[in-house]
């Protein structure tokens, strides 16, 4: 075990060692030393206010830290996304319990509360910790003041009230025009063990490039205490008094205290109830009865059931239930390599992901969350823009414009610099989109919503629009930021749109004017790729008809969207180049596969990268699906998926790539990552069962 010694300077948490939080409608990073790294409020794409993960000095930080040495444990609770950090030392054991509370959305007893919840408990011992609260509004751009004043929202359980009154922090920036306030709840769980006692004090971190004060309390708890947490945007209304109660108020009234908050609380808006233990207590157990009844509706009987299980409840955390859209990742600019160039923002919707999304929640069996994002797919193909095209990637909120810029004031995680917010590529010409986006269809059409008349006109256009430009280039999946060009992938991906226009319009019976232009297209794509697109000499398939001699792990997909079958030898031959190592010209190392080699050609970006877990995930089902003529191929493809799940962090939790040296990179936590994850999960377990007569 790692013991870790508290230092005045912190340096950087490797990116693998964080869990997360959510309530659908943003996420926070926690570290395993029990500091809140990123969170943005209040939703997903919203500025930061905590960014320690991409600045150690001025990023902002919401820590709990024992002051002597300890050792750290980080778990979910069983079958749910409440977080606990443990500390252990000689002299204690404490606990951090963390989440953002959710309620059935069938409740109507009180609104959402949008309050990020940590409970700091001792269970053996006694330990201090020293806690520190200091955010830096708007990506740590913007000045906010710091004040320490009475909170009139908390029930005080202590009495006579401490002399110096029961206070909170509040924090005011302008230009966001944003505050926080930070309260807390002091109780003992034991007998003749007083309630601790809790000091806010400013805290100045300007020295390190803060531009507001942050509070800091120090915490002597011994087994039995606890001290609950509370960041929120406070509610901007005036209360009457009687809002507001006391003890003194409820002695000269003759009636108990707790039958005055009781009454109080009828005064105040429902989204700002009076903090009593009990009401915390009540928010914990609801958030874990939500997240334990929402996955306990999962259908999946396969194995590796606790790893799909993990990756259901994540990909969950990237809804955004508003609209059903469903984020690439809650996290912006975290390195594809350290010290590199690559770190993009990620907290958008990509239509590319639509697909492999789909079919992981109809494979599990949430077709709530399918159809509420398939409804959000056809805001967006309902709202095309004027020539009939798609963005490749939409806000949250359905919006056309995420601009991408340079916060430039920010050190970037362990030095990679820039730090992005945005994404520029949301004007790319992808045009391998329209496949993902029709498979999407498709799939949403057997398994969930029948497709109306009118949609089915929008979905039509959308296959004469690929028609027309089946000839023309594009930057395709991996967003080259130079020039275009005719990737396969893209054709594969266009030969799906018309394949799958084709198959909704006979299975469905739907009207179909020109049937037979939409045959002769999509076979010519299929004839055009199988004479452009293969390196007769090499034996594979090239990532585009201009660099033959370039190979690309993103055509593992051809069995997986029906464009080949898994034994067609032209696919086995590229499937086995691709296995090969970089030095041997292939592009898996240590079972880990790479996109393509960035030495051999130029995407535009410049730097290096890590291994693409999701083009290992590819491999595997692509490995598994060829397993049905080949059994020794299932069998590696079983052992190439048991060894990725090992380089899953310690919660199971996927970022974008993987280092050489088994160094999680890229944004965490990756959706594509996971959603793909239940696919070759999903499909290697039935194929074992099929072929190898086990599961």
């Amino acid at each position: 075990m790692n013991v870790t010694q508290p230092q005045k300077e912190r340096g950087y948490i490797p990116l693998a060692d964080h869990g997360l939080i959510g309530n659908l409608r943003t996420a926070a990073l926690i570290s395993t030393d029990g500091s809140v790294e990123s969170f943005c409020v209040p939703n997903f794409d919203s500025p930061s206010i905590f960014a320690r993960i991409l600045d150690k000095d001025k990023g902002g930080h919401f820590s709990v830290t024992p002051i002597s040495s300890f050792t750290t444990k980080q778990s979910y609770l069983p079958n749910s996304n409440i977080l606990q950090t443990k500390f252990l030392n000689e002299q204690g054991v404490a606990t951090v319990t963390d989440f953002l509370p959710r309620q059935p959305s069938s409740a109507t007893t009180r609104p959402l509360l949008a309050w990020l919840i940590r409970r700091v408990e001792v269970i053996r011992g006694s330990m201090r910790l020293r806690v520190e609260c200091a955010p830096a509004f708007n990506y740590a751009r913007s000045a906010h003041t710091t004040d320490i004043i009475l909170d009139t929202s908390v029930a005080l359980s202590l009495s006579p009230v401490p002399s110096g009154g029961h206070n909170k922090a509040l924090f005011s920036s302008q230009e966001p025009q944003l505050n926080l306030d930070l309260r807390y709840v002091a109780e003992s769980g034991l007998e003749n063990v007083p309630e601790p006692d809790v000091q806010l004090h400013l805290l100045d971190l300007s020295a390190k490039g803060h531009k507001g004060p942050g509070v800091w309390t120090e915490l002597e708890l011994r087994e039995g205490q606890a001290v609950t947490f509370v960041l929120r945007t406070p509610p901007d209304v005036t209360l009457p008094l009687q809002a507001h109660p006391t003890r003194e108020t409820a002695e000269k009234m003759g009636i108990s205290y707790e039958k005055l908050v009781a009454g109080a609380s009828t005064l105040r808006p429902t989204d700002d109830p009076i903090l009593t233990k009990a009401l915390l207590r009540e928010l914990l157990e609801t958030t874990n009865t939500y997240w334990n009844s929402w996955i306990r509706r999962s259908t999946y009987t396969g194995s590796w059931k606790e790893a799909v299980n993990r990756s259901a409840l994540a990909l969950k955390l990237l809804i955004y239930e508003p609209t059903g859209a469903v984020v690439a990742s809650p996290t912006f600019s975290l390195p594809e390599y350290i010290g590199g160039t690559r770190n993009w923002d990620y907290r958008a919707s990509w239509i590319r992901d639509s697909s492999f999304t789909l079919y992981a929640l109809i494979r599990l069996g949430f077709t709530h969350e399918a159809n509420a994002y398939m409804e959000f797919i056809f805001e967006r193909v309902r709202a095309r823009d004027p020539d009939g095209s798609l963005k490749i990637m939409y806000t949250i909120h359905g919006e056309k414009e995420f601009p991408e810029e340079e916060l430039t004031h920010l050190d970037g995680h362990k030095g990679s610099k820039p730090v992005r917010i945005g994404n520029g590529a949301i004007d790319h010409v992808q045009l391998d989109i329209y496949g993902e986006l029709m498979d999407c269809i498709y799939l949403s059409q057997k398994h969930g919503r029948p497709l109306g008349y009118d949609t089915w006109v929008a979905v039509r256009d959308i296959v004469e629009y690929v028609i027309a430009r089946v000839g023309d280039p594009d930057l395709s999946i991996w967003e080259v930021r130079n020039r275009q060009r005719h990737f396969t992938y893209s054709k594969v991906m266009m030969w799906v749109a018309i394949d799958r226009g084709i198959r909704l319009a006979e299975k469905r019976s739907l009207p179909c004017p020109r049937r037979n232009e939409w045959y002769a297209a999509r076979d010519a794509l299929y004839e055009e790729i199988m004479q452009k697109a293969w390196n007769a000499d090499k034996r594979f398939f090239a990532q585009s008809y201009e660099d033959l001699e370039i190979l690309d792990s993103a055509l593992l997909i051809m069995p997986l969207v029906f464009f080949s079958t898994p034994a067609d030898p032209r696919f086995l031959s590229t499937l086995r180049q691709i296995l090969l190592t970089p030095e041997r010209g292939g592009l898996t190392s240590n079972g880990l596969v790479y996109r393509y080699d960035v030495s051999k050609t130029d995407d535009g970006v410049g730097g290096e990268e890590g291994t693409f877990c999701l083009c290992t995930l590819w491999c595997v089902e692509a490995l598994a699906r060829a397993g049905e003529y080949d059994k020794k191929m299932l069998t590696r493809a079983v052992a190439m998926f048991e060894d990725f799940l090992q380089y899953t962090n310690h919660l199971g939790l996927c970022t974008e790539e993987i280092s050489d040296a088994g160094e999680a990179l890229g944004n965490a936590v990756q959706g594509f990552t996971h959603v793909t994850l239940i696919s070759a999960a999903y499909n290697l377990s039935r194929m074992c069962t099929k072929y190898l007569g086990h599961a």
